[in-house]
This record gives C-alpha cells, sequence and structure tokens, in this order.
C-alpha cells in the first residue's frame, strides 16, 4: 500500500506541474517511456495494481491517447455519469466503443479543452476512488469551469468494469448554457 500512495503522490507532483490547458497548436504525445527500466516480476505487479490501471486512465486522457485510455477497459465496461450531468442522457454507456463515440466524441467536440486531474487515489478492494478538478472552456459560451470530482472506478481481475462520476452537474451545465 506504501508504494502505491509514493506512485501517487508523484503523480500528483507530475499533475501539479502541467498547465491547465494545452496550447490550441499543441499535437498530443504519448508519455516518454524509459528504454532503461528493467521490468521485474514485482514491477510488472505493481504496474498491473487497480491504481496504476486509473491512474493510467487519467494519464493516456491528457495526451489525447483514446487507445491507452480504454486499454484496460473490459469490454463489457459499464460507465454512468453523474446524474443531472448535460452527458447522463445516454447513461450507462457500455463498452469502450460506446464510451469514446458516444462521450468522449461529444467532449472533443463541444470543448476547447477538457481536463480531469486526479489529485488523489483511495483504494478499497475492487474500488478505487479518485479525488480531482475538472478544468475546462466551453468551445460555444467560452465559459470556463473548474469544479470537483469524484470517480469510483471498479477494477476486477486486471480490468476496470465499471466508472461512475460525482460533480458539479449545476455548474458544468451552466457553463453550457449561453447567457
Amino acid at each position: 500500500m506504501k508504494r502505491i500512495l509514493a506512485i501517487a503522490a508523484i503523480a500528483l507532483l507530475a499533475a501539479c506541474n502541467e498547465t491547465a490547458a494545452p496550447a490550441p497548436e499543441a499535437e498530443a504525445q504519448a508519455p516518454p517511456v524509459d528504454p532503461e527500466m528493467e521490468v521485474t516480476d514485482e514491477t510488472a505487479e505493481a504496474d498491473a495494481s487497480p491504481v496504476n490501471l486509473v491512474m493510467g486512465v487519467y494519464d493516456a486522457f491528457e495526451y489525447g491517447d483514446m487507445d491507452g485510455v480504454t486499454a484496460n477497459f473490459s469490454p463489457d465496461i459499464v460507465w454512468n455519469e453523474a446524474e443531472n450531468s448535460p452527458y447522463a442522457d445516454r447513461n450507462p454507456y457500455e463498452g469502450s466503443e460506446e464510451i469514446v463515440s458516444e462521450l468522449f466524441a461529444r467532449l472533443g467536440g463541444e470543448w476547447d479543452y477538457f481536463n480531469a486531474t486526479p489529485s488523489e487515489f483511495i483504494s478499497e478492494g475492487d474500488k478505487v476512488v479518485a479525488l480531482g478538478r475538472y478544468t475546462a472552456k466551453h468551445g460555444e459560451t467560452g465559459k470556463e469551469m473548474d469544479i470537483p470530482f469524484v470517480h469510483v472506478w471498479t477494477v476486477e481481475d486486471g480490468s476496470i468494469t465499471g466508472f461512475q462520476q460525482y460533480t458539479d452537474t449545476l455548474t458544468h451545465t451552466e457553463v453550457m448554457q449561453a447567457d
């Protein structure tokens, strides 16, 4: 558990040093891989921990790597947006393809940028809870938001099988509405 918390702390420090929004002309790039890193059974086991699987989703999302985002999703993952969220209209999203085409594509098309930055991970049993903030700018209204989120992930047998979002849906909706 100490190792997981240490890894989460390192990820948090890295996230805190990132800018809130990428430059418009910046291209998404995959995170650098250290070819000198030795992979041992212990390292591989730590990499497959529920917290690390979930952290990998946020890391890939930051780089716009949808294959990386969904790499550890179970084929029958069930994804739920918060009740009253503008994106809860199609709940539940089932399977990677539906999540990407019906949810992530909408986000990408409607927002100039949309960041989900976790600041803390809590793990117990098959659940991983991520606490963090959304920072985003809506493309049509030009309004920005900075709101908290709680994400509850379910991880079973090395695959992510569920996601439940909790956030400030009132502010989220208001940012999307013209004055």
